[in-house]
């Protein structure tokens, strides 16, 4: 592969958004731009490179093997552009994951930093748990996620740092017709003999269903079987009302028609949240966040944990470490 005398940087962004979504228009959609002038940018890099970078036919695209080798230069070339561009407080939008709409902990820290650095543009969506936002962040498709730290591949949280945020008492999502729902606590001991749905066969969500696996066990809980995956609060609430399976939650847990959320004692599981990040990223709302997390899990006792409590041994490992 000749080498320029030089390249614009946005030619590799547009390189780098191809060869991680493999989609033309998925790529383009990602930069906020058109299709048309995403193609241009890749081919006007291929030019300059002379060299092609990717196969295109009808039903794919793959990245050849200059491609390939180029993918790890240009990634290490935008990061350090960012870290420039965020020295001087001219950011791009830093995209960060809150897994649902309906929970507390990650929005409320968001809002928070956007007060902290309203100059930033933190872009929020509402896609995945930690698992499944972990590849992206790795990836650098996105930047910032919340959730269980430990539940992690380790070889995923190598490339990984995290702030721990909050222990979050955990709670059952029950029928409100059921025998349980009557009571203002649940005692774990209760649960013996019920079925409780935790996301089984969920790949997103592998770290939640680990942490229910814990919990249950000698516990006789049963963990419920997998079920059509559902997008969308809507679909969830269908088909948690047609299997009528308790679910395993957090206090902070969205309503649910139908249903009561009654929170778990005798212990008190603990659910440990984390603030999740590539290593290396340097970015102002990156910072923001992190002040914000620290503000308010100072303010509201987040990282304060009952003594009656229960949480895996490598989680209070893993949250400790990073304090």
């Amino acid at each position: 592969m000749p080498a320029p005398a030089s390249l614009d940087p946005r030619l590799l962004r547009a390189f780098v958004a191809v060869a991680e979504e493999l989609h033309f228009t998925r790529a383009a959609a990602r930069l906020y731009i058109a299709q048309q002038a995403l193609s241009r940018d890749v081919r006007r890099l291929e030019r300059e490179l002379g060299t092609e970078l990717f196969v295109r036919t009808t039903r794919q695209v793959t990245l050849t093997a200059d491609g390939e080798r180029l993918l790890p230069h240009a990634r290490r070339v935008l990061a350090a552009q960012d870290g420039l561009l965020a020295a001087f407080g001219q950011a791009r939008p830093l995209l960060v994951d809150l897994n649902s709409a309906g929970l507390v902990t990650g929005r409320r820290v968001l809002h928070r930093a956007r007060e902290l650095a309203p100059d930033c543009e933190l872009m929020a969506r509402y896609e995945s748990g930690l698992t499944g936002a972990a590849a992206e962040l790795l990836a650098g498709r996105l930047d910032a996620s919340f959730g269980r730290f430990a539940g992690l591949d380790p070889a995923l949280r190598s490339g990984l740092e995290q702030q721990p945020v909050r222990y979050e008492p955990m709670a059952v999502v029950l029928p409100e017709d059921h025998p349980l729902a009557a009571r203002p606590e649940v005692p774990l001991a209760a649960l013996a003999g019920e079925t409780v749905y935790a996301g089984a066969g969920n790949p997103r969500t592998r770290e939640w269903t680990d942490l229910a696996l814990h919990l249950f066990e000698g516990r006789g809980i049963r963990l419920a079987s997998p079920v059509p995956l559902a997008v969308g609060d809507e679909e969830f609430e269908r088909i948690m009302a047609k299997t009528r399976n308790l679910i395993l939650a957090v206090v902070d847990f969205p309503a649910m028609p139908r249903s009561v959320l009654r929170p778990l004692v005798d212990p008190v599981p603990l659910s440990p949240v984390s603030l999740v990040w590539r290593k290396g990223l340097v970015h102002p709302g990156l910072d923001a966040l992190r002040r914000a997390a620290t503000e308010i899990a100072g303010a509201a006792g987040w990282l304060r944990r009952p003594a009656d409590r229960w949480i895996p041994a490598i989680d209070e490992d893993v949250m400790s470490v990073h304090k």
